[in-house]
């Protein structure tokens, strides 16, 4: 499970991010602090493998805390979550080593695509000693940097029942749809449909809102992004 610690100094922003990160498998929420000086603090005491951090708060800016991280040689990684969008702001983080930066407003199909690219570097990194150089391109390589002979399915997913899904999406129309839907249009397991749609969101294929309700986890709701539908071409060159 991967601890992650929220630095943010507003109630609300930190309290949608909190319920949208535990709603995401394999994540849990850490902590929730609104400054430097408490973040320091927390990460003296405390298991914490990902810091989800602003930058503009009372006190000191959260860029301290990143210089703090390296400066101490911490082993936690940090993706900056900010209204900053000015870019010494944007080199610094980076060349402190942020993992990810996004600007707020930001889409939470953004943010989950930041999650799901840090889960697989953490996964990969903690479980193997040496990597290949294929490996390596999986961790730096964007999907869409990728040449198309190394774009592949996720395992557990086959062309022929994706191009069955993406046959389906449009017939949804232009509203955003559920899993449960899709899957009894397609015929397919709720299970197996949400692999597919987490495949297709991460791509860009699809943009994914969170519905909350008063009790338990947000539904996840998609969309087919009709400007980008070529994000699926290299997934499906050569399908019959």
């Amino acid at each position: 499970m991967i601890q992650v610690l929220i630095v943010e100094d507003d109630p609300m922003v930190a309290e949608i991010n909190r319920r949208y990160l535990e709603s995401i498998d394999g994540f849990a929420c850490a902590g929730v602090v609104s400054g430097v000086s408490e973040a320091s603090a927390f990460l003296e005491k405390h298991v914490v493998h990902l810091v989800l951090l602003d930058i503009f708060m009372p006190g000191k800016n959260g860029l301290t805390l990143l210089s703090e991280i390296r400066n101490q040689e911490r082993g936690v990684d940090v993706i900056v979550i900010s209204a900053a969008s000015d870019i010494a702001s944007i080199k610094t983080a980076l060349r402190l080593g942020a993992v990810d930066y996004l600007i707020k407003p930001f889409e939470f199909d953004r943010l989950l695509a930041a999650l799901k690219a840090y889960q697989r570097e953490h996964q990969l990194l903690s479980e193997q000693a040496e990597l290949t150089q294929e490996k390596l391109d999986e961790l730096l390589l964007h999907p869409s940097d990728k040449p198309a002979a190394m774009r592949e399915l996720p395992k557990g997913l086959t062309k022929e029942t994706l191009q069955r899904v993406v046959k389906a999406i449009p017939l949804m129309g232009d509203s955003y749809f559920s899993t449960e839907e899709l899957a009894d249009r397609v015929g397919i397991s709720r299970v197996s449909m949400r692999k597919y749609l987490k495949f297709l969101t991460e791509i860009g294929y699809l943009s994914l809102e969170l519905h909350y309700r008063p009790a338990g986890r947000p539904a996840h709701l998609y969309r087919l992004e009709r400007t980008k539908t070529d994000k699926l071409d290299p997934y499906l060159e050569n399908a019959d």
